[in-house]
């Protein structure tokens, strides 16, 4: 649902990211979920946008020798590219109070040159994030850093940075060559606009879980509301209208009744793909 609104919102591609995807199974962000998992939602994602879809594949996944069957079965479920970060597995959320402890300079240059190696087709892209910021590394360890992965084949840079305000990624972008675009998640520094960005060189702004907070607030008030007040009254007027639900699910053309048994079950989920509309593909700079 949410990389369709992504669309409908003028969001140049949906970031498909592992932190919501953990909360939405309820579990940490710290590689609990297996790459069949990530897989399964993306593919949702996919038949439900037209968007470039960018996966947040964290380190790999655990069997991270096997950096080929990753890229290829991303780039078979119709992702335009995969983000893998240089922490070592098992890895944690960058903001939890937890040990960020990074991989190699030459350990995870290997892993994105394997990774560049191991995709079919010629517009797939390799993204590698460095948590050098994270950990606790200067500016100019962070760009040793991204200097290795750029020539280890990597075709975009994501460096990520948990300071209150940008003065880390204008760091890093006073030192960067510019060989590869840059890419940034304002979690914490959410003051800074997308323009301001894009004037230090920024060529791409992650908002990479608001959405999956918005949605952890509103529901858990709804839901407390109605036990509090014993109805739905109240909270009514900040509900989603089942109209407004059924044109995100693409159901608004469906006509006739439903006859009982799996077969007009059948052809009403073959009917329903005729509703969704076709986007151009292109985009901004905001995922």
């Amino acid at each position: 649902m949410t990389a369709r609104l992504a669309q409908r919102n003028g969001f140049g591609a949906v970031w498909a990211s592992g932190f919501s995807l953990a909360t939405s199974h309820a579990v940490p962000d710290a590689s609990v979920l297996s790459m069949s998992e990530s897989l399964a939602a993306v593919r949702m994602m996919r038949a439900a946008t037209d968007l470039p879809i960018i996966a947040d594949c964290d380190t790999g996944f655990e069997d991270t020798a096997d950096i080929t069957s990753l890229v290829q079965s991303y780039e078979a479920a119709g992702v335009s590219a995969v983000c893998i970060e240089d922490k070592a597995f098992p890895k944690y959320n960058s903001f939890l109070s937890a040990p960020q402890t990074l991989e190699t300079t030459s350990v995870f240059s290997a892993k994105i040159e394997a990774a560049k190696k191991a995709q079919r087709g010629t517009g797939f892209m390799v993204a590698a994030r460095t948590e050098a910021f994270i950990a606790g590394l200067g500016a100019r360890q962070a760009i040793a850093r991204a200097e290795a992965y750029v020539n280890a084949g990597a075709d975009m840079i994501l460096v990520h940075s948990k300071a209150s305000s940008p003065h880390e990624i204008y760091e890093f972008m006073e030192l960067w060559d510019h060989r590869s675009p840059v890419a940034v998640i304002p979690t914490s520094y959410h003051g800074v606009t997308i323009d301001e960005l894009g004037s230090a060189g920024i060529a791409m702004v992650i908002y990479a879980h608001h959405a999956m907070r918005a949605a952890a607030r509103a529901v858990n008030m709804a839901l407390r509301s109605i036990i509090d007040a014993g109805t739905t009254t109240h909270i009514e007027k900040d509900l989603a209208t089942l109209q407004e639900v059924f044109e995100i699910q693409g159901a608004t053309g469906l006509r006739g009744s439903r006859s009982a048994g799996g077969e007009a079950g059948s052809r009403t989920r073959n009917a329903s793909k005729n509703f969704i509309s076709p986007g151009d593909g292109t985009g901004r700079d905001t995922v």
